[in-house]
């Protein structure tokens, strides 16, 4: 049917909570109201005893993407379908512009991928590597007619996808006069290089020297810097996974001074810590991402910082590499570093267990109140990237992505009851308390406990508005 009533519900919103009926028509929410008279016609989606969720915004994944020589093992089917029994029904991926292919080249490319296979809905950034004339023509024409209007950057892999300052001034300049923002991987990428060619000549291989060669210090120097490049080019800027108390200390001293300054952060630098690393065994090459764990003093930071909007949201980075080689046919995965650290793929999975790993470890602990989950983990990254009010909240009007989640049944992770392609979670054996019921993305069920109900391809793709002005 295409209309639906789901009646009953709490629904909570990042400003309310409230029981009420929420009425779909056409794949948007019609009327929102107590005991909201509809006829036969209309499907009934009972949500007594459950709370009622806009749909996740993860305005950072990486499905199918290449880095160096290791792809991603989750495909834009399997990793939406996984997002989605994470109660998560847009994501904002990325585009890359290789040397060879242009900014609007590599949209092109992006989108294909996700007509293709997404289960849910989607946007992109682009990843910029070089900086000229026409990379700054084709990122006006993005903003205005492609509805991407957010472009990464990296300050760290050299020889790679790094840029120089000059370039992301560039870019911050121009792109901060027509309605978009830069997002920065913030690493000293030059002295990190250095570190690790230094550890592998005294011959530290083991995955535990990825963070070590990694220092927090360093991360805090290029957040600083960055800043300070859109300061000058008067753009707002974003900071992807900030993990470091070095970095998050630049960003609120900015933000205190009206700097327009916005950082996210993951769920992995949430619920661990840099601890992990205290042996030589290559297993740990599930702890390697970049940035690296951090302290557990820094830990605390981001909790405080995610609760008094110093941070102003939660991604996961998803970027999954298996931990056993030729997993579903994937290979260049974990072990491709097994001899050589710098070689270990950087990333992990998350988008699957995001919303309830911050219910149960943010929520239930009495960090952050369960509005301020939804903001997180919904509103926020739908007003910064352009997605809002279509995505990202409950109101009249909106797309109808709605999670409902019971908050009081515990469950426990496992990489072997999750959907994705990736072989473990660094969740694995945890019991959390809150469990995805049912996901519909515009209006449709698609998601029904442990019933998929989704079709591949049936992901829209959703041309983004000014990003950073929020």
């Amino acid at each position: 049917m295409s209309r639906k009533i789901i009646r009953n519900g709490r629904i909570v919103t990042a400003i309310d909570d409230y029981v009420a009926d929420i009425l779909i028509e056409d794949g948007q929410i019609a009327a929102i109201g107590r005991r909201l008279a509809v006829g036969e016609d209309t499907e009934v989606i009972d949500a007594s005893g459950l709370m009622v969720l806009p749909g996740g915004v993860d305005c950072h994944t990486h499905m199918d993407n290449t880095f160096g020589d290791s792809t991603t093992c989750d495909s834009f089917e399997s990793g939406t379908r996984s997002a989605a029994f994470g109660g998560t029904t847009t994501i904002v991926d990325f585009a890359f512009q290789r040397r060879d292919v242009s900014v609007l080249e590599a949209i092109e490319r992006a989108q294909a991928k996700g007509r293709e296979g997404a289960c849910i809905d989607y946007g992109f950034h682009v990843i910029v590597t070089s900086v000229n004339q026409q990379t700054l023509a084709d990122m006006q024409h993005a903003i205005r007619h492609e509805g991407v209007s957010s472009f990464k950057m990296f300050m760290a892999y050299p020889g790679s996808v790094m840029v120089d300052d000059a370039a992301i001034f560039q870019a911050m300049r121009m792109v901060g006069q027509h309605g978009g923002m830069i997002a920065l991987h913030a690493e000293n990428g030059t002295i990190i290089e250095l570190l690790i060619q230094e550890a592998l000549a005294q011959g530290h291989t083991a995955p535990k020297y990825h963070a070590l060669t990694r220092p927090a210090i360093m991360e805090g120097e290029a957040t600083h810097r960055g800043i300070k490049l859109a300061e000058l080019a008067q753009a707002p800027v974003y900071f992807v996974h900030l993990s470091a108390k070095e970095a998050l200390k630049h960003v609120v001293e900015a933000r205190d001074m009206g700097v327009p300054v916005f950082a996210e952060t993951c769920p992995h630098y949430l619920f661990f810590d840099e601890s992990v690393y205290d042996s030589e065994d290559f297993d740990l090459a599930r702890y390697v991402m970049s940035p690296p764990l951090r302290s557990k003093e820094a830990q605390n930071a981001l909790w405080t910082a995610l609760r008094t909007d110093d941070l102003q949201l939660v991604s996961t980075d998803h970027c999954p590499f298996c931990m056993k080689e030729g997993h579903l046919g994937r290979v260049n995965q974990k072990p491709y570093g097994r001899n050589d650290f710098s070689k270990i793929p950087n990333g992990i999975p998350g988008v699957e267990t995001r919303l309830t790993t911050i219910h149960d470890g943010g929520v239930r602990a009495g960090r952050i109140s369960l509005n301020r989950m939804v903001e997180l983990t919904a509103t926020a990254p739908a007003k910064l990237f352009g997605l809002y009010p279509r995505k990202g909240t409950i109101a009249v009007g909106s797309d109808a992505d709605v999670v409902l989640f019971d908050a009081g049944q515990p469950h426990v992770i496992s990489a072997a009851t999750q959907h994705g392609n990736c072989d473990f979670t660094l969740f694995e054996g945890r019991e959390v308390t809150g469990t995805v019921r049912k996901v519909l993305l515009r209006g449709e069920l698609i998601v029904d406990g442990d019933q998929w109900l989704g079709r591949t391809g049936a992901g829209q793709y959703i041309p983004r508005g000014e990003s950073g002005g929020w």
